[in-house]
C-alpha cells in the first residue's frame, strides 16, 4: 500500500548541512501498524513528514496505491491528505473555541460536507473513542488524555486509508497512553487502518505488528511481529 523508495533529505548547505535521511526504502502493507523508532535527532520525524507529504524530499519515491505522492501539486496533496490520511500528534492541536465534536468535524468541513452531516460523523467518531458525553466540552475542559482522544476522533472521522501519529503519547501518564495505545489497536482491528507511528517508548513499539529503528538517517532494523 505505501512504497518508499531512495528517500533523501538534507537541512541546511554547506559545512552546516544536516543528512536527516540517507536513501531510505521499504513498504508497508494495508492494514499493517508499524512502529518507527530510534533516538532524538535519527530521521523518524522527517521520515514521517514525508511520507505524509508534510515536508518535501530531496530525493526518491512515495508511492500511497497508485498515487505519487512525490509528484503531486501542493492542491493534489492537499486534497489527498485531506481524503485519505489522519493525522494524531503528541500536540493536540485543538482549535481552543471549538467544542470537541467541532474540533472533531474540523476535516469534514474542510471537505465541504454540510454542518449537520458533519456534526453526526464527529459524534460517531467521538462515540468510537468513548467521548460522546463529552462532546460539547472545550479543550480547556478537557484532561490531556481527553484532548488526545478528541484528536484521534478527528483524525478517523473521515475513515482515512492510513492514519500517521508522531509521539501520540509522548505528552500523557502510562495509563492514559495506554488507553490510546488501545483506541489505535481498535481501530486497526476493526477498520483496517495503516497505522504508521514514530515513538521513543519500547512498551509501545511492542504493540505494532512491525517495528523500524533508525539511527543517523538509516533504517538499521526492520522487523519483528507482534505475538
Amino acid at each position: 500500500m505505501i512504497r518508499i523508495q531512495g528517500l533523501t533529505k538534507t537541512f541546511g548547505t554547506g559545512e552546516a548541512a544536516t543528512r536527516a535521511l540517507k536513501q531510505v526504502s521499504f513498504d508497508i502493507q494495508q492494514g499493517e501498524t508499524v512502529s518507527i523508532t530510534g533516538p532524538s535527532g535519527c530521521g523518524k520525524t522527517t521520515l514521517l513528514h514525508l511520507m505524509a507529504g508534510i515536508e518535501q524530499m530531496d530525493a526518491g519515491e512515495v508511492w500511497i496505491g497508485d498515487t505519487p505522492i512525490h509528484l503531486l501539486k501542493e492542491r493534489e496533496l492537499s486534497r489527498f491528505r485531506l481524503e485519505k490520511m489522519g493525522f494524531v500528534f503528541q500536540s493536540y492541536h485543538l482549535v481552543p473555541v471549538l467544542s470537541a465534536w467541532e474540533n472533531a468535524a474540523l476535516p469534514l468541513i474542510a471537505q465541504g460536507v454540510k454542518r449537520k452531516a458533519a456534526r453526526e460523523r464527529a459524534m460517531d467518531a467521538l462515540m468510537r473513542v468513548g467521548l460522546a458525553d463529552r462532546a460539547n466540552r472545550y479543550p480547556s475542559e478537557l484532561s490531556g488524555g481527553q484532548n488526545q482522544r478528541v484528536a484521534i476522533a478527528r483524525a478517523i472521522v473521515g475513515e482515512p486509508l492510513i492514519l500517521w501519529a508522531d509521539e501520540p503519547t509522548g505528552a500523557l501518564d502510562t495509563d492514559t497512553a495506554e488507553q490510546v495505545v488501545g483506541l489505535l489497536d481498535m481501530l486497526n482491528n476493526h477498520y483496517r487502518t495503516t497505522i504508521v507511528m514514530v515513538t521513543h517508548d519500547p512498551q509501545i513499539a511492542a504493540r505494532t505488528h512491525r517495528t523500524i529503528r533508525m539511527q543517523n538517517g538509516r533504517i538499521v532494523h526492520d522487523g519483528g511481529d507482534r505475538s
